[in-house]
């Protein structure tokens, strides 16, 4: 009840908390503006290459730039889809762009992908 009322008090409903709590991945403040980061804070990132809804990055492509996989039980919320990648794995999409990390970022906040071949760019919320 203590925590309803808190929610409450805070002007948010207990569907405000749960739509947040679903989101697969946050924001980050970095040197590019304000980015797209998976919950251990690294940038993510698009591929120009990509269609809406699937990811055209696989192989060595995927080593380099690996996929935000989703769970088994991962859903659809707002903005957040998920998709089928050629492998069968699951991936999440931002406003139907699937999202990679960069193998060469080494630290929260890195955006040392963006621009690179002239095709990834740092995920924007």
């Amino acid at each position: 009840m203590r925590t309803m009322f808190v929610l409450l008090a805070l002007g948010l409903s207990p569907a405000m908390v749960l739509a947040q709590a679903a989101a697969p991945a946050g924001t980050a403040d970095t040197a590019k503006g304000k980015v797209l980061a998976d919950p251990r804070g690294m940038t993510l990132y698009t591929f120009d290459r990509d269609s809406a809804g699937a990811s055209n990055c696989t192989g060595q492509c995927a080593q380099n730039w690996p996929p935000l996989l989703a769970p088994a039980n991962a859903a659809p919320s707002g903005s957040w889809t998920v998709i089928t990648r050629q492998d069968g794995g699951r991936q999440w999409a931002y406003k139907g762009k699937p999202l990679y990390g960069w193998a060469k970022d080494t630290k929260p906040g890195d955006v040392t992908g963006d621009g690179v071949n002239s095709v990834w760019h740092v995920a924007t919320p």
